[in-house]
């Protein structure tokens, strides 16, 4: 009885760590995908991870992986809050039959009620003024989480996808995207962790969450150039009104730091799309091409 109780207590880690996978199946669903519910962490608190997998997914292959933030808002509509849905997965699918993209695993990352407080940047609110972090209380933004939450996506959930999933593990074919302040978290990421992310993809970036403090932080942050493809876009209607003109101050920051537009840094204006996953939906063949091109 003691050994059996012995050896429960040394295997009881990998039954509480354990992740197992439910298919989910809709009508308006392309591809395969696989969900893990609740994905424990010792860094954030759970949360649902959706893997994607296009159409012919073979163990013989090895594929890009590309993490996407706001992962219940990716797939389906039916079961969005607002009805609205990137439709990625049809995007990402087409891209591949035209050969515009790379084969590519999506890994949809779940957002939680910590939400601001794992998108913020970190080190950019610590750099901020009084004068910023009080923008940044003011839009509901405290006791930022985000180095935890990227820690939970690099030590834990990426060295599960890799082991898990038949992929490029290098920072050539790893890729992070996402929109607003699941955005501003893309290129904190890439910024923090270049050897893990290759390129990011920031749509509608929330520059004006504390007053731009996440330009400072690029000033000092960003990834190489010489290896790193950073997109960032913006709409003129609803909250994308604000954007502007933070984009083009952090397009000068870019500059300096040797971006050069159309080669590894891309900033696109939508004149009349709104912030939503409806216009992101209709414009994000361009960051995944940009991105995941052959």
């Amino acid at each position: 009885m003691l050994k059996i109780l012995v050896f429960l207590l040394l295997i009881s880690p990998l039954i509480i760590f354990a992740q197992t996978a439910q298919k989910i199946t809709a009508e308006n669903i392309t591809g395969d995908i696989f969900r893990y519910e609740n994905f424990s962490s010792k860094y954030v608190d759970a949360r649902n991870i959706d893997v994607w997998l296009p159409a012919g997914y073979s163990k013989n292959k090895k594929y890009a992986v590309l993490y996407m933030h706001d992962g219940q808002m990716l797939f389906d509509s039916n079961s969005t809050w607002n009805k609205q849905e990137w439709g990625i997965d049809e995007t990402i699918s087409r891209l591949i039959k035209e050969k515009k993209i790379r084969e590519t695993i999506l890994v949809g990352i779940w957002n939680t009620p910590k939400r601001l407080r794992e998108y913020m940047p970190q080190k950019a609110y610590e750099l901020a003024n009084e004068e910023q972090k009080k923008a940044a209380e003011k839009f509901g933004i405290s006791e930022i989480v985000s180095d935890r939450y990227l820690k939970f996506i690099v030590e834990e959930l990426k060295p599960f996808i890799d082991k898990t999933y038949s992929t490029q593990k290098d920072k050539k074919n790893t890729f992070i995207m996402g929109s607003s302040m699941g955005g501003l978290i893309s290129l904190y990421a890439i910024s923090e962790y270049p050897d893990i992310f290759g390129g990011a993809g920031c749509l509608s970036n929330h520059f004006p969450a504390g007053n731009g403090v996440m330009i400072n932080y690029m000033k000092t942050n960003l990834p190489s150039p010489k290896d790193h493809k950073i997109y960032f876009d913006y709409g003129t209607e609803t909250l994308d009104a604000l954007y502007e003109s933070f984009q083009i101050r952090a397009d000068e920051v870019m500059q300096q730091k040797g971006f050069v537009k159309e080669k590894n840094w891309i900033t696109r204006k939508f004149a009349g799309d709104d912030h939503s996953e409806k216009s992101w939906a209709r414009r994000v063949d361009i960051p995944l091409t940009f991105l995941l091109k052959e």
